[in-house]
């Protein structure tokens, strides 16, 4: 039985759309470890004649340029028929491959590229060579390149001038929708209530291969155990995984970082302060690459008045099982590693941020909840407005702001029970904090996941309010 694929049909369709071109195609594909990279281009696959795959290998001490290119040769010689090929150098292992992919509809995919090129300085300039020289002659070849490390891939492939002009698609694999991380349920989609998905999409996020590890007859409380407090656990193991094999010898500095995230956003200035280093252009990089990689995201505030955005802005631990595993796992690791059987008890404080997280990743759900057309909407993201001697600070959950001047106020709420009357003041003085420019109209948004009490829609305070459920429909 095949592994299941659902959703990316958007994605799906556009790398389908270079089967109908009469010239070579050269594709970039990014995107955090897990998140389906080589799922998606092994299913774009199965619409070619020949399909050739070459995965680098992590970057372990003992990885060396030559044990990168003898781990090429033996997957070259397993997939096109040829041996005892030569492999001193990239030259002759591409010519190699040049004479398998002269004909026919051929996908070539060169899977984690950063690995397998980040040792030679010469990889790349040798495969720009052999694209010139053998790959684009066949008007049906598409080569992909696919990696976890997108600042890498972006410095030495989407800006190098050596790639200038031959790269046709760039394309970034975001997280599943919700409404697609359903599917993960099946047979049992229906028959499960909404929170008791919540409770592990609060864990996994939208990361596919986190999804396919659910066993939905067992409850949620039961998958989590068994992925997160067994020492043989998916998601037990998974955090030092990530950490060595997309960082390598960085892995602790990348890891300090995302510790200061765990409660909560914070500045540049902030998280350099709490981990005790100097502000530099290499925390400054370490920071860009935690955000191309999809761990953490930047929320630059803006000016309501004039739509510019600021200077101003906040990091956010965007993956919500990074957060999960060092609030829960980790302090936890020792008696996980003893076979003591847990699941710590109070783990719903965090459900918050966590729920935050899911929301915010699924905005183009709740903007069509709210009746918004695209074409409407000029920014929306996280806003904060830092406090002055004339006006508070507040901070928005998600605030959209369209070109007829009026404001989405998103508070995204998590509760254990229904929510009260208390959430109506709350969102009130964010109202009065917030400094609006004339003639702007602002309508508050209600998004929560365990239900709201009678009074506060009959209070009416609230334009729309939006039940968790929706977001899986």
């Amino acid at each position: 039985m095949s592994e299941p694929f659902y959703g990316r049909e958007r994605e799906l369709g556009i790398l389908n759309e270079l089967l109908d071109s009469r010239v070579a195609r050269l594709v970039v594909l990014r995107g955090r470890r897990r998140i389906g990279k080589s799922r998606l281009a092994e299913k774009f696959g199965e619409s070619f004649d020949k399909h050739f795959t070459f995965v680098g290998l992590p970057p372990e001490t003992r990885v060396t340029a030559e044990i990168q290119r003898r781990h090429f040769v033996n997957a070259l010689e397993k997939q096109s028929g040829q041996y005892s090929l030569r492999f001193d150098d990239w030259d002759f292992l591409f010519d190699a491959l040049g004479k398998s992919t002269q004909k026919g509809r051929v996908l070539i995919v060169f899977d984690e590229i950063n690995w397998m090129g980040s040792l030679d300085p010469a990889f790349l300039g040798k495969l720009k060579t052999a694209w010139d020289l053998y790959f684009k002659k066949n008007s049906k070849l598409v080569l992909l390149l696919s990696g976890s490390m997108s600042a890498w891939i972006e410095k030495h492939i989407l800006r190098s001038t050596g790639f200038f002009g031959r790269i046709a698609l760039d394309m970034v694999l975001q997280e599943l929708p919700l409404c697609q991380c359903n599917h993960f349920w099946r047979p049992f989609e229906k028959t499960i209530a909404p929170s008791e998905k919540f409770k592990i999409l609060s864990v996994t996020g939208g990361v596919p291969l986190y999804l396919e590890a659910i066993n939905p007859k067992l409850s949620a409380e039961e998958n989590i155990r068994r992925l997160c407090f067994r020492k043989e656990g998916l998601l037990f193991l998974e955090f030092d995984r990530i950490f060595s094999d997309v960082f390598g010898t960085r892995a602790p500095i990348y890891k300090k970082i995302v510790e200061q995230l765990t409660q909560g956003s914070a500045d540049q200035a902030t998280i350099l302060k709490r981990i005790g280093a100097e502000k530099s252009g290499l925390y400054s990089e370490y920071l860009d690459e935690l955000v191309k990689t999809g761990y953490i995201a930047r929320d630059y505030t803006w000016s309501l008045k004039s739509r510019k955005f600021s200077k101003l802005s906040h990091y956010r631990l965007s993956d919500n099982y990074l957060r999960f595993y060092l609030r829960y796992i980790e302090p936890n690791k020792s008696s996980i590693q003893q076979n003591r059987d847990l699941l710590p008890a109070g783990w719903a404080t965090i459900m918050g941020l966590q729920f935050e997280n899911l929301v915010l990743i699924n905005t183009a759900a709740i903007q069509k909840l709210l009746g918004i057309q695209p074409a409407d909407i000029q920014i929306d993201h996280p806003y904060f407005q830092r406090a002055t001697k004339k006006r508070l600070g507040v901070q928005i959950d998600y605030l959209i702001q369209t070109r007829f001047n009026t404001l989405y106020l998103c508070e995204i709420k998590f509760h254990r029970d229904c929510i009260g009357n208390e959430v109506i003041k709350e969102v009130s003085n964010k109202i009065k904090a917030l400094s609006l420019p004339r003639m702007f109209s602002i309508r508050p948004v209600l998004i929560h996941v365990n239900g709201v009490k009678e009074e506060v829609e009959e209070q009416q305070f609230f334009s729309h309010i939006i039940d968790f459920s929706r977001l899986l429909e």
